[in-house]
């Protein structure tokens, strides 16, 4: 178990993290998501050892590891650590860089590395190769060996994809989850994607300026977050005024159930765009709105592969216009006609 009690650092004066709470638990894989430049790396420099907090508490399994101005060295913290970019070293081979650190005879860390290259699913022959001879996905999946080979308590990502093409980022963290559940090792993910930390981890730690904003299962964070500016961060939204009385909120989109059944009066709700069915109409059709299809027009299409941004004008509304992201699986056009259905609850923001 990890635990983080009133931490706080500052750099040249500038608040970096503000009195940071965080217990981890029961999850095994957490993700720490927020935008660039709100302490997310610093947080992880904090509990790896690289960085001393200000004031604050930090233990992992019943060892304190930092308090009170003592900090426990990097060395000696049973962390495991992957940089963004891997960090191997260029003038050693492969089987180096994973038994740096390594202690014990010659064969018991050629045995230790042999383990680790097949735990990572790198072949036997790539050991004698240099870093730059393997492709960067291959570099991170020895940068995870070499931070394994000590059998750390916890391993911390400081964003280890994000250098990877698109394609290849996906597959490299689909393996580096599997390894980690094979080695049993708990870890820490930070991240500025949205959609990396919602498919990696079991808990969310969502950051915004130096503090944490809100923390749970990705699920609840996607479909139930606190506040609109965490809902826009961590996908795409469609936010409306309501007015909200007995599980139902009349909105923009006609009458829809909402997830907050004693909410009541003025309210701000939120829908995902999986939750909206856009179907083409025929332009007779579109006249009226009944209590379950409102019917739009299409003011503007932006298509971009797989998705497609629709601009619509919503018929019974004078001057309403609202943008919806949706698959492309119909040829949409401007001035189409079409039926707007909403499907599940819409989230209702706390006042």
């Amino acid at each position: 178990m990890l635990e983080l009690h009133r931490v706080n650092k500052s750099f040249n004066g500038r608040t970096v993290l503000s009195d940071i709470h965080l217990t981890l638990e029961n999850s095994r894989r957490t993700a720490i998501v927020g935008p660039s430049g709100s302490g997310k790396t610093t947080l992880l420099r904090l509990i790896a050892g690289f960085e001393k907090p200000d004031t604050g508490v930090i233990t992992l399994s019943g060892q304190t590891l930092c308090d009170n101005g003592v900090s426990v060295p990097a060395h000696q913290r049973r962390i495991g650590y992957v940089p963004q970019d891997g960090a191997l070293f260029p003038h050693l081979c492969i089987a180096d860089n994973i038994a740096f650190g390594l202690k014990g005879a010659k064969a018991e860390k050629q045995k230790r590395v042999d383990e680790l290259m097949a735990l990572v699913s790198l072949p036997a022959h790539l050991q004698k190769h240099s870093p730059h001879e393997i492709s960067g996905g291959q570099q991170q999946r020895v940068a995870l060996a070499r931070a394994l080979a000590q059998r750390p308590a916890l391993m911390l990502l400081d964003e280890p994809f994000s250098a990877l093409d698109t394609g290849l980022r996906a597959a490299t963290r689909k393996a580096v989850m599997d390894v980690l559940q094979q080695a049993n090792v708990a870890s820490i993910l930070v991240t500025h994607d949205q959609g990396e930390a919602l498919s990696f981890a079991d808990r969310v730690v969502v950051m915004r300026d130096g503090q944490l904003s809100q923390s749970g299962s990705p699920w609840m964070l996607y479909h139930q977050p606190a506040s609109e500016d965490i809902a826009t961060f961590l996908g795409e939204t469609l936010i409306l005024d309501a007015k909200v009385t007995g599980g139902q909120a009349d909105c923009l989109l006609g009458r829809i159930a909402v997830d907050r059944p004693t909410a009541s009066g003025k309210a701000r709700i939120m829908l995902r765009p999986e939750q909206i069915v856009i179907q083409s109409v025929k332009a007779d059709s579109a006249e009226g709105n009944s209590a379950a299809t409102i019917h739009a027009t299409i003011r503007k299409v932006d298509f971009s592969g797989f998705v497609s941004t629709l601009t619509l004008h919503v018929h019974h509304a004078a001057a309403d216009i609202i943008e919806l992201k949706t698959v492309s699986h119909a040829a949409f056009a401007v001035g189409q006609q079409v039926s707007l259905n909403v499907t599940g609850t819409a989230h209702v923001f706390s006042q």
